[in-house]
């Protein structure tokens, strides 16, 4: 089954310099390009977009970039979990959305993104995992995708969830005439 946008939330997860650090120097600026361009994708579409920070006052906020990209109003969530399903005002806030798929995007692969994954699964929701919008220092990022995979977890990327969110051309030729492209940074078809 097709994710579609008016059943979608982006859940942005721990974006944080702290946890960029530990990546590979040249995965770090095109992950959070991806990230902050599937943000935009996301408010064009009118599909909510939720931010987690994990203990914020020790690692840091949300990096700038993707700060500025949340719409006014916007709650980042400072999580003291790894999987934000177990921290009750965040997976409050999931549910107030009224949408049943969640799109996860974030850092890291293996731990808070696999955590967060399962868990919303094992709340009823569906959830897919963006395999180039996320990130584990090597090679961690691989074994949390199979993990996320195993548990019932949809893997896709940037480009596939895209296409599934806008589904038609109009829709498309709309899109391109807002956000000036119709894929991220660094994709062509």
């Amino acid at each position: 089954m097709l994710f579609d946008r008016s059943k979608s939330c982006l859940v942005v997860i721990d974006v944080q310099q702290y946890f960029l650090d530990k990546l590979p120097l040249d995965w770090r600026a095109p992950l959070v390009a991806r990230i902050a361009w599937l943000m935009r994708l996301a408010a064009a579409l009118d599909i909510p977009v939720i931010a987690t920070a994990e203990d914020i006052a020790n690692d840091g906020p949300l990096v700038p970039d993707l700060a500025k990209e949340l719409r006014p109003g916007t709650i980042i969530h400072d999580k003291m979990v790894f999987g934000l399903a177990g921290q009750a005002p965040i997976l409050d806030n999931v549910r107030r959305q009224g949408r049943s798929e969640c799109v996860l995007v974030g850092l890291e692969t293996d731990v808070c993104i696999a955590h967060s994954a399962i868990g919303l699964m094992q709340e009823g929701f569906r959830v897919a995992v963006v395999e180039d919008a996320t990130a584990s220092p090597p090679p961690h990022h691989e074994a949390g995708l199979r993990r996320i995979a195993g548990a019932g977890g949809v893997i896709t990327n940037c480009k596939g969830i895209h296409y599934e969110w806008v589904r038609d051309l109009a829709t498309l030729s709309a899109l391109r005439q807002r956000l000036g492209t119709d894929l991220p940074p660094g994709l062509t078809l």
